[in-house]
C-alpha cells in the first residue's frame, strides 16, 4: 500500500515522530482518454461524518517551524551573547530534524515516489530545505563507511532533482490558482508543463488537506477544470494535425500523373490503413463544389467524381464486413426478400469484391458479436 507524509515543524524539536499506518484516499485511476493523460475527475467528497484519511504522518509535533523554528535570531550587538545562543540552538534543532528526515527517507520511505509524496505533503519545507541538503552533504563529508558516504551523497542528489520538479509544480499550481479563469489560456501557453507528474502531484496536494474539506473541493474542482482544458486542448490540436495531413494527402492525389495513377495511390492508402475519414470528406467537399460549379471543366468533374467513389468504396471496405452485410439487410424492405439475402450471408463461398457489388458471407457467431456492438453503438447515437 502506498504511503505518504505530513512533515510538520515547530519551535520546540525534542518530540519524537510519530507514525501511524492508516488508509489513503483512492488514487487517479485509469480512464480511456484521447490525450497523454489518464485520469478521471477528481472527486474528494466523503460521506457525513466521514473524513479523508492519509497513510503515513510523519509528525514532528512541532507546527510552528516557519515562523519560529527556522527563524534566526541575530545578536544586534547591544550586548550579551543570548543571540548568538539562540542561533546555535536554532541550528542544533534542525539538525536533529534533519537527521530524523534523512531517516525517514532512506529508511521508513526510500523510494522517489515516496519522496515526492512526503514533499507534496509538507507545509513546513521550504524552511527545512536549505538546511537539510547541508546536513546530508556534511553527514556524507563526515561518514567513514563507503556504502553509506554513497547513500547520503544519493538521497541529497536524488531528492534534490525531485524537489526541483516539485517546484515547477507547485510554481503552476500558483499561476493557475491566481487567475482560475483564464485556465484555457495558461494550457495553450504552457501545455508541456500540464503533464501526468503534475496531476498526480495536484491530487496528493489535495489528499494533504483532508482535514479541510473545503480546500480539498476547492483543489478538486481546479483539478477537473484543468484536465478539462488539456483536453480540448489536445483534441483541437489533434484535429488540426488531422487536418494538415489530410491536406497533405489529397494534394499528392490531385497531383497524380493520371487518374489511374490517383486511384491507386487512394487504394495505397486504404491499404495500409491510412484513409480516414478527414481525407474522404475532403475529397467529396471537392466533389460536391465541383459539380455545383459552372466554371469547371467536365474532365475535372469526371476525375473528381471518380476519385470520390474511389474513396468511398475503399473506406466502405475498411468497415467489419458483419457490419456492411447488417445495413446491406436493414435496407431490404421485403422480409421474404431479407430473409433470402440473411440466408445467403451465412452461405460459405467465394468472396469477391467488384466494383460496385461485394460478394461476402460471415459465420453466425461473428454476426451475433458485431450486431450487438452495432446496435449498442447506434443506440448510443440515436438514444430516444
Amino acid at each position: 500500500m502506498e504511503s505518504h507524509a505530513t512533515i510538520l515543524l515547530s519551535r520546540y524539536y525534542s518530540v519524537p515522530l510519530v507514525l501511524s499506518t492508516i488508509q489513503p484516499t483512492p488514487p487517479f485511476l485509469g480512464f480511456p482518454s484521447k490525450t497523454s493523460l489518464s485520469f478521471p475527475r477528481l472527486n474528494f467528497s466523503t460521506p457525513a461524518g466521514g473524513r479523508l484519511r492519509h497513510c503515513l504522518t510523519v509528525s514532528e509535533g512541532l507546527s510552528s517551524a516557519s515562523s519560529s523554528g527556522s527563524s534566526v535570531d541575530v545578536d544586534d550587538g547591544s550586548g550579551g551573547g543570548g543571540g548568538k545562543e539562540e542561533v546555535l540552538l536554532d541550528e542544533s534543532r534542525m539538525v536533529r530534524v534533519c537527521d530524523k528526515l534523512i531517516g525517514v527517507f532512506m529508511v521508513d520511505k526510500p523510494t522517489p515516489t515516496d519522496w515526492r509524496r512526503l514533499l507534496a505533503f509538507s507545509r513546513e519545507w521550504d524552511s527545512i530545505r536549505p538546511h537539510f541538503f547541508k546536513r546530508c552533504q556534511d553527514r556524507a563529508d563526515a561518514e567513514a563507511d563507503p556504502t553509506l558516504k554513497e547513500r547520503l551523497l544519493r538521497l541529497g542528489r536524488k531528492l534534490k532533482e525531485i524537489d526541483e520538479d516539485v517546484q515547477r509544480h507547485n510554481d503552476l499550481l500558483e499561476v493557475i490558482k491566481g487567475d482560475p479563469s483564464g485556465i484555457t489560456n495558461i494550457v495553450a501557453k504552457r501545455r508541456k508543463d500540464f503533464t501526468k507528474e503534475f496531476f498526480v502531484h495536484l491530487h496528493t496536494v489535495a489528499e494533504s488537506y483532508y482535514d479541510n474539506a473545503e480546500m480539498q473541493n476547492e483543489l478538486a474542482k481546479l483539478g477537473n477544470t484543468c484536465l478539462a482544458a488539456v483536453q480540448a486542448y489536445d483534441d483541437a490540436t489533434k484535429s488540426m494535425e488531422k487536418l494538415n495531413e489530410a491536406e497533405l494527402k489529397f494534394q499528392d492525389i490531385i497531383n497524380s500523373p493520371s487518374l489511374e495513377a490517383a486511384c491507386r495511390k487512394i487504394d495505397s492508402l486504404a491499404e495500409k490503413k491510412e484513409l480516414d475519414s478527414t481525407l474522404v470528406l475532403m475529397i467529396t467537399k471537392a466533389w460536391s463544389a465541383a459539380k455545383e460549379s459552372n466554371m469547371m471543366k467536365d474532365e475535372v468533374k469526371d476525375v473528381l467524381y471518380h476519385l470520390y467513389k474511389t474513396a468511398v468504396g475503399n473506406l466502405q471496405r475498411l468497415v467489419p464486413k458483419e457490419i456492411r452485410i447488417i445495413k446491406y439487410l436493414i435496407r431490404i424492405e421485403d422480409p421474404e426478400e431479407q430473409l433470402c439475402a440473411l440466408k445467403d450471408a451465412f452461405t460459405p463461398g467465394e468472396e469477391l469484391e467488384g466494383i460496385d457489388v461485394d460478394n461476402l458471407y460471415t459465420e453466425t457467431s461473428h454476426m451475433d458479436k458485431d450486431c450487438g456492438g452495432y446496435l449498442s453503438f447506434e443506440h448510443r447515437r440515436y438514444p430516444y
